[in-house]
């Protein structure tokens, strides 16, 4: 059957893509194409809005009815990233020519177009590199993953913390709070933002008891984690978690993390994912497990 490439169509399309990563979701093809909590995430994450894009320009490949591909950024123009159905890598190429057509950027050294390729695929990485694209090495995202146990006992926090899920008592001021100072921004959150980080909880798959927090004595929550699940393939995506930097390294961004996989364990979840190789993830069981390297192609100046 003939593959149709067309823009991506939003909020029509949302869906159909989503339910095409869980399609194409297996632990052992080269080519990982997202798992469909981080296209969620991407899109009720309000740096989409902020950042202005036009979400039409992204490309849509279908054969029949059902999407075999799409190329797209996230929270930057001209950052870009493949999703492709296994079956059908041969339309490399043409995403490829669609991405330098319509999925460019403006940097400081000119017109650009970087791409996000698995570093296992050297199929691929051959393609990007007949067609002028560059490997940016030192850009590179790496995904690791823990394996949950079969015996998962409940997480605690030290004293005189406490963990629980926002569906035990939800308080949106406070998610913003540690959230804010959790990235690192100094002082007190701005006034104004709150919709902002409501729009981010209001995702269809975002659930209050799989999102948890350390709650402190005067019932400020001072660490964060969200957990997502597809349930079709057990897995579980980790995303976001901040720690108040008033209370690090006392173990709390730890049981957050573990408490949220232990519960969505307890959905039969047997893996977890986070977009990150950082010691602290490293440390309490997981692994890098992949890698992917932007391709860049200068387009001019």
């Amino acid at each position: 059957m003939a593959v149709i490439a067309r823009a991506y169509r939003y909020p029509e399309d949302y869906d159909a893509v989503g339910r095409f990563l869980v399609r194409t979701y297996d632990t052992a093809a080269v080519h990982r194409n997202w798992l469909q909590p981080r296209w969620e995430y991407m899109h009720y994450h309000p740096a989409l809005q902020e950042s202005d894009l036009d979400l039409a320009i992204c490309g849509v490949w279908e054969s029949g009815n059902e999407v075999v591909g799409v190329a797209h950024f996230e929270h930057r123009r001209g950052v870009n990233y493949l999703q492709i159905d296994p079956e059908h890598t041969g339309l490399v190429e043409d995403m490829l020519a669609y991405a330098e057509a319509h999925l460019w950027g403006r940097f400081k050294d000119g017109t650009n177009v970087y791409v996000y390729l698995d570093d296992r695929d050297e199929e691929v990485q051959s393609i990007a590199a007949g067609r002028g694209y560059e490997p940016k090495r030192e850009l590179a995202e790496r995904t690791s993953t823990f394996i949950l146990p079969d015996r998962f006992p409940k997480i605690h926090a030290p004293e005189p913390f406490r963990i629980r899920g926002l569906d035990e008592g939800f308080d949106l001021a406070k998610v913003d709070r540690v959230m804010h100072r959790g990235f690192n921004h100094r002082g007190e959150p701005p006034e104004g933002e709150l919709e902002d980080r409501r729009k981010k909880l209001s995702a269809p798959n975002f659930r209050k008891d799989l999102t948890i927090v350390a709650v402190a004595l005067d019932g400020e929550y001072v660490s964060f984690c969200g957990a997502w699940m597809d349930r079709a393939n057990r897995i579980c995506y980790v995303e976001p978690v901040a720690t108040d930097p008033d209370f690090r390294r006392m173990g709390l961004g730890t049981a957050v993390v573990l408490e949220a996989i232990r519960r969505c364990g307890l959905e039969d979840a047997t893996i977890a994912y986070v977009g990150s190789d950082q010691v602290f993830y490293l440390s309490m069981g997981f692994e890098v497990t992949g890698s992917q390297t932007p391709w860049k192609k200068h387009l001019r100046g």
